[in-house]
C-alpha cells in the first residue's frame, strides 16, 4: 500500500482543537456597536472562542496558555468587502498583498470576481495555512455578451474565451440561467457578481436561481440598462459602489456600462435626494448590504465628494454599509487599504468609531455571508482577533496600531512579547 505524500507545508495552519489560550485583560470592542468591556477575557481552543467574559470570571484552563492584553484593546478580525487579486493573475503579488492585509488585521476578504483558477488555488491555501493571508471567499461574474469586449475579461480568461468559462459568463436572452449559475457554483463561489449589460428582468431572473442553488448575490449598484431601484428589487444581497446610486437618476435613460451618462453631481449634493431616499428605505427594508467603496476616489474630486453624501446619507437611512476598498494590490503600503475606508467612514459620513468599526467586522460578515463563523468576538465564532495598541474608539486611525493578529486561532505577532 503507498503512502499518501505529506504535501505542502501549513505554517499557518490553525492550532489543534485541544490548544488552549486565554487572552487576558484587554479592552473588547466586540463588532456588535456595543460600547468597549475593559477587563476583558477571550478563550480560544484550536480556531474557536469558547469563552468571553470578565477576568473576574473567566478561569483559564488547566494547562493553557496565558496572553497579557493588560492595556491593548481587542477587536474581530477586519474584512475588506472588495477586493481584486488576480486581474490579471500575478501569484507573488497576490500573496505579498495578502500577508500585508493579514499583519495589519484583516482576517477575511471577498474577492469581486477575478481570474478563479488562481484566486480558489489562494482561498485554498490561506484556508490550511500555507500562506498568511485572510480568508477569501469570492463570485463568478456575469453579465450581457456586450461587456466581454472589456480587455479585463481577457486578462482573467487567459487561455480560454472570455464569457465562456464558469467564472466569466455572458448571459444572453437563450441563456440557461440554471445551467450558468451551476457552472458559477463548481467554482466554489460563495456567490454570483452580476456585472454590466444586463436588463432589470434578467438580473432578478439570475439572483432568485442564484438563491434558488444557494449562492449570495453581489451586483454593481447599477447593472445598465438595470437601474439602481431595479438591482435592489430583484433581490441581491449586496450592491457596490455608492456613486452608482446616482443613476437612479440619470441624465439620460441607462444603455451599457461603457456609455455611462455622466452624473449631474449637484443634484444629489444636499443628501436628501428622494429618489435615491426611497432607493435607502427599501435597501434598509429588504437588508441589502451597501458596499461603498468611497475611499477609492479622490476626495476633493466629485465623485469623492459624492461618495462622502450618499454614503452618509444611506447610513442616516439606516443601511448596512460595508467597507470595501476596490483598490489595487500594493504590498508596498505599510497598511491594509480597509483602514482608509473605515476612516473616510468616521471621518466624512458620520459614523461613530463603533458604527464604523461594526461595518468592518459584523456587516462585513453578513456581506460574505460569513456572519454565523465571523464578524463578533463571542464564543462559538472563529478567533480572529485584532489586537491595538492604542484605542481606536478615540482615534479610528489608532487602527494602525496593530500588535498581534489571531485568524482561525494562529497568532501572528508583531509585538514579540505578544507572541
Amino acid at each position: 500500500m503507498s503512502v499518501t505524500p505529506p504535501g505542502a507545508p501549513t505554517p499557518h495552519a490553525p492550532p489543534a482543537a485541544a490548544e488552549t489560550v486565554v487572552y487576558r485583560g484587554g479592552a473588547l470592542v466586540d463588532g456588535t456597536g456595543a460600547p468597549a468591556r475593559p477587563g476583558t477575557s477571550v478563550v480560544v481552543s484550536g480556531e474557536r472562542i469558547t469563552e468571553v467574559g470578565p477576568d473576574a470570571s473567566v478561569s483559564a484552563p488547566a494547562g493553557a496558555r496565558v496572553v497579557d492584553l493588560a492595556g491593548r484593546f481587542v477587536l474581530p478580525g477586519l474584512i475588506d468587502t472588495h477586493q481584486h487579486l488576480a486581474t490579471p493573475p500575478d501569484r507573488p503579488l497576490a500573496e505579498a498583498t495578502l500577508r500585508r492585509d493579514l499583519r495589519g488585521g484583516v482576517t477575511a476578504i471577498r474577492i469581486m470576481a477575478d481570474d478563479l483558477r488562481q484566486i480558489a488555488d489562494v482561498a485554498r491555501a490561506a484556508r490550511v495555512g500555507e500562506i498568511a493571508a485572510p480568508d477569501v471567499r469570492y463570485a463568478a461574474l456575469t453579465a450581457g455578451p456586450s461587456f466581454f469586449d472589456d480587455p479585463r475579461t481577457a486578462q482573467v480568461s487567459q487561455g480560454e474565451t472570455p464569457g465562456a468559462v464558469p467564472w466569466m459568463q455572458a448571459i444572453a436572452p437563450d441563456t440557461d440561467l440554471r445551467l450558468a449559475v451551476a457552472l458559477a457554483r463548481g467554482t466554489h463561489a460563495t456567490a454570483i457578481k452580476i456585472y454590466a449589460d444586463l436588463p432589470g428582468e434578467t438580473v432578478a431572473a439570475l439572483t432568485a436561481e442564484a438563491h434558488r442553488q444557494g449562492l449570495r448575490v453581489w451586483a454593481h449598484a447599477a447593472v445598465f440598462p438595470a437601474t439602481p431601484a431595479e438591482v435592489v428589487r430583484a433581490g441581491v444581497d449586496a450592491v457596490s459602489h455608492v456613486t452608482m446610486l446616482a443613476f437612479q437618476e440619470p441624465s439620460r435613460p441607462l444603455t451599457t456600462y461603457a456609455d455611462k451618462p455622466p452624473i449631474d453631481h449637484a443634484r444629489f449634493m444636499d443628501g436628501a435626494h428622494p429618489a435615491v431616499a426611497a432607493l435607502f428605505a427599501h435597501m434598509r427594508a429588504r437588508g441589502t448590504v451597501l458596499d461603498a467603496t468611497g475611499s477609492m476616489w479622490n476626495p476633493e474630486s466629485p465623485s469623492g465628494e459624492l461618495a462622502a453624501v450618499l454614503t452618509a446619507q444611506a447610513h442616516r437611512a439606516g443601511v448596512e454599509v460595508s467597507t470595501g476598498t476596490d483598490s489595487d494590490p500594493d504590498p508596498e503600503r505599510d497598511h491594509p487599504p480597509v483602514l482608509d475606508e473605515v476612516a473616510f467612514l468616521v471621518e466624512r459620513c458620520g459614523f461613530t468609531p463603533l458604527e464604523a468599526i461594526r461595518s468592518a467586522t459584523l456587516v462585513g460578515a453578513r456581506a460574505l455571508a460569513a456572519e454565523h463563523e465571523m464578524g463578533t468576538v463571542e464564543p462559538g465564532k472563529l478567533a480572529n482577533l485584532l489586537v491595538l495598541a492604542d484605542d481606536p474608539l478615540r482615534d479610528i486611525h489608532n487602527l494602525c496600531t496593530a500588535e498581534l493578529v489571531v485568524k482561525r486561532g494562529h497568532a501572528h505577532a508583531l509585538n514579540t512579547r505578544l507572541a
